[in-house]
């Protein structure tokens, strides 16, 4: 059972939402919140798997939320939902460790399939709008200051690292490095440990900060 919490300021919304939620048998809402500091507490209380964080929130808003949500429960998952597809604050959401960023309008049963895609550690973009956001808002002035923290990885390690941050899945993974699903798995898992990333979304927002991939070039695995 994935225990949820919901994190709106609207009570309408979060009704709706828990509507949709409590129609899979492998979610349970153990709480709801109207702002960022509520929802953390909440996850905190409950040992919450999930939030499901609303961006714009009046008091502590779904960015600072995200932050203090996982400082309370390092192994939360955070799913941002907004009802804008380039709002500039789901990049500092992305930053603080959320792991999915979808739209209010995204249909119901792709947001139970993001909650358990979440919450299993896969990487989660939108097919379209995080990855205009991510195209949008990273890339356009590579870190070079920080491109020496991928020194930390072993030359193969570094060949899974590329094709992380293009979005590519353990499986596609597999097929271009001629590699087995094992041994992908234990090199992402390396790979997340030795540059201090909660997933593989923080990996792809790296990936664009160092210039490692470049607008345009997010595959098909998000």
């Amino acid at each position: 059972m994935i225990r949820v919490v919901i994190a709106d300021d609207q009570a309408l919304i979060r009704g709706g939402l828990r509507a949709i939620l409590e129609s899979d048998p492998g979610l349970e809402v153990v709480a709801e919140a109207s702002d960022g500091a509520e929802a953390a507490a909440r996850v905190r209380e409950h040992a919450a798997d999930v939030v499901l964080m609303d961006v714009q929130m009046p008091g502590t808003d779904g960015v600072a939320g995200t932050a203090m949500a996982i400082a309370a429960r390092p192994q939360v998952r955070v799913v941002v939902l907004t009802m804008f597809d380039l709002d500039a604050n789901v990049l500092g959401a992305l930053r603080a460790g959320a792991s999915a960023y979808l739209l209010k309008t995204t249909d119901p049963d792709d947001l139970l399939r993001a909650i358990h895609a979440v919450h299993a550690g896969d990487l989660l973009f939108a097919p379209t709008v995080t990855r205009r956001l991510v195209e949008n808002f990273l890339g356009r002035h590579p870190d070079d200051g920080r491109a020496s923290v991928l020194d930390r990885l072993t030359p193969r390690e570094r060949e899974v690292f590329d094709l992380m941050a293009r979005g590519a899945s353990n499986a596609e993974i597999a097929a271009a490095l001629f590699l087995g699903a094992t041994t992908v798995k234990s090199h992402v898992a390396s790979i997340l440990a030795k540059l201090d990333l909660r997933d593989r979304v923080q990996a792809v927002v790296l990936g664009y900060e160092l210039g490692v991939v470049v607008p345009g070039q997010l595959g098909s695995g998000t």
